[in-house]
């Protein structure tokens, strides 16, 4: 059962979209809801808990990406944190044996030791998501700490692939350079992320969410962080094409680098992510071109096709 309101955060179109496959699955059932909504949320537990009973949840949703978060606080709250709590209250009256709740590297603040480790300081967040992630964490043991729920705190750590955020570098970077325009790069791309490909990052969700640990803070990352400027040089290298790039100052919200230690995920969850930037990226831009690209009018991909004729030339 997947619970989705597809807010305009980007194109609800492109959320329907990437459900079309889950959707044709025999078992497969859309709530178009808002977490928000107490009642709504709990008539989607009550309807199943005569005939089929929900005893794990995989909480993915929120507000995402600390940069609006600068610009609409309130927004962030109120999804993140009444969401969350609407959603716990209902794991509890309804016996869920785990929840799977998706937070985010971003809790770890500006000033981290790195690799980031589970046990470090987090109460010093550099943005209003990272304040409401670190929120729905605190609810979330609450819970557990009350009335015994299980629950799994994944922190995230900049998953990319097929069917991700076009709000994301990596989509941001390969469509810009797939289009001949500007690409803009926050800092001078030193910095760097902990780029997780989205086959590893599923596999330690799905563990999570069939193991009752109790309380467990988990980092689901890559381990190997790369430069945002490698980014760029290989998704130039999987299009053939190069980057025209504008430099702007690095935002405050933002840390410069990201890396997961990765040591209780591999102990709890037997976590071992395989894919490094060098095979993510073209399988990335291969459902791009096949899903994007081919979607847009024939006069944008023939302008796209002379150009790169022309570079090949």
């Amino acid at each position: 059962i997947a619970i989705d309101n597809f807010n305009d955060y980007y194109a609800p179109a492109r959320k329907h979209a990437n459900l079309a496959a889950a959707q044709t699955h025999p078992r497969f059932l859309l709530a178009e809801i808002d977490l928000r909504d107490e009642g709504a949320v709990e008539a989607v537990f009550a309807g199943f808990a005569r005939q089929d009973p929900i005893t794990r949840i995989i909480h993915l949703a929120a507000m995402a990406g600390p940069r609006f978060s600068v610009h609409r606080p309130e927004l962030y709250l109120d999804v993140n944190e009444k969401g969350t709590l609407y959603l716990l209250q209902a794991a509890v009256r309804h016996h869920v044996e785990v929840v799977a709740l998706a937070s985010s590297s971003s809790v770890y603040g500006k000033d981290a030791t790195v690799p980031f480790q589970e046990g470090a300081r987090t109460d010093r967040p550099a943005s209003p998501y990272a304040a409401t992630k670190k929120a729905m964490e605190v609810m979330a043991y609450t819970f557990h700490h009350l009335y015994g729920l299980n629950v799994n705190v994944l922190r995230f750590f900049t998953v990319y692939g097929a069917r991700g955020r076009p709000d994301m570098a990596v989509y941001l970077f390969t469509d810009a350079i797939a289009h001949g325009r500007p690409l803009t790069l926050f800092g001078d791309g030193s910095e760097g992320r902990d780029y997780t490909y989205i086959d590893d990052n599923v596999s330690g969700v799905v563990a999570a969410a069939y193991r009752p640990l109790g309380y467990q803070l988990i980092n689901l990352g890559n381990s190997h962080p790369e430069t945002n400027r490698h980014l760029i040089a290989v998704i130039e290298a999987t299009l053939g094409q190069a980057a025209t790039i504008v430099a702007q100052p690095y935002p405050a919200s933002d840390p410069k680098l990201t890396c997961a230690d990765i040591t209780v995920a591999r102990q709890l969850l037997d976590y071992d992510p395989q894919t490094r930037l060098e095979e993510g990226i073209p399988r990335f831009v291969d459902w791009y071109r096949r899903t994007i690209l081919a979607s847009e009018p024939a006069s944008a991909q023939a302008s796209i096709q002379a150009r790169d004729k022309e570079n090949s030339d």
